[in-house]
C-alpha cells in the first residue's frame, strides 16, 4: 500500500513530520510519497515549487517527494496510477472535505486517513462522515498535537527569530542557506 501526504510545504515543519511518522506506524505503508503542490487551488504561494520540493526532501529524506502539478486532489488521483492509496489529512481539513472538488471522486480513488488530536470534537467528524457516499473509505488515527504552522515559521524568520525545534534541522539549514522568508510579510 502507498501512502500520500500532500501540501504546499512552505516550509515543511515538525507537525508534517509527526503526521508522516504516526501514519507510518499506524498503517505500515510499503511506500510513502510526499506531494508538493505546484499551484494549490486553495491558496496563493509565493515561493516556487522547486524550492519547496527541496525543503520537503530535506524534511522527508527517506521518502519519495514529487511535485504535484494538479490544483485539486481528485485531479492528482485521476492522473496517477496508484492502486487504492491512502491519502493523509488532518481533522480540520477533513471537516472541509465536503467542499473539495468531487469528494465522491476522491473517495472512489483513495482511502482517507484522518489524523485526529486528543479532544477533537467527534461530532464534527461524524457530521462529515454522514455526508459521504462511502464513509467506510475513511479511517481515523491519533496524532499528538504540535501547535506549529508554516505561516508562524515564515513570520518568525522574517522577524529574525529562531525556528529551531519547529522544523527539522536539515530544513533550518536549507532555509538559512537559501536566505528564505527574510522579507516575508
Amino acid at each position: 500500500m502507498i501512502a500520500l501526504l500532500g501540501g504546499t510545504f512552505n516550509p515543511p515543519h515538525n507537525g508534517h513530520v509527526a503526521l508522516a511518522r504516526a501514519a507510518k506506524r499506524r498503517f505500515e505503508p510499503a511506500e510513502f510519497v510526499v506531494l508538493v503542490a505546484a499551484r494549490p487551488g486553495h491558496k496563493h504561494v509565493e515561493l516556487d515549487v522547486e524550492t519547496r520540493a527541496r525543503l520537503a526532501r530535506a524534511a522527508f529524506p527517506e521518502d519519495r517527494v514529487e511535485v504535484d502539478e494538479h490544483e485539486r486532489t481528485v485531479d492528482t488521483l485521476r492522473a496517477n496510477g496508484w492502486d487504492d492509496p491512502l491519502f493523509l489529512i488532518g481533522a480540520d481539513e477533513f471537516c472541509d472535505f465536503p467542499t473539495w472538488k468531487d469528494p465522491d471522486g476522491v473517495l472512489a480513488r483513495t482511502r482517507l486517513a484522518v489524523a485526529t488530536r486528543p479532544g477533537y470534537p467527534r461530532d464534527r467528524l461524524d457530521s462529515v462522515l454522514a455526508t459521504l457516499s462511502d464513509p467506510t473509505r475513511v479511517t481515523f488515527f491519533d496524532l499528538e498535537p504540535l501547535p506549529i504552522s508554516s505561516r508562524e515559521i515564515r513570520d518568525r524568520i522574517a522577524r529574525g527569530e529562531p525556528i529551531d525545534g519547529l522544523v527539522p534541522v536539515a530544513v533550518v539549514e536549507l532555509i538559512h542557506e537559501l536566505g528564505l522568508y527574510r522579507g516575508y510579510t
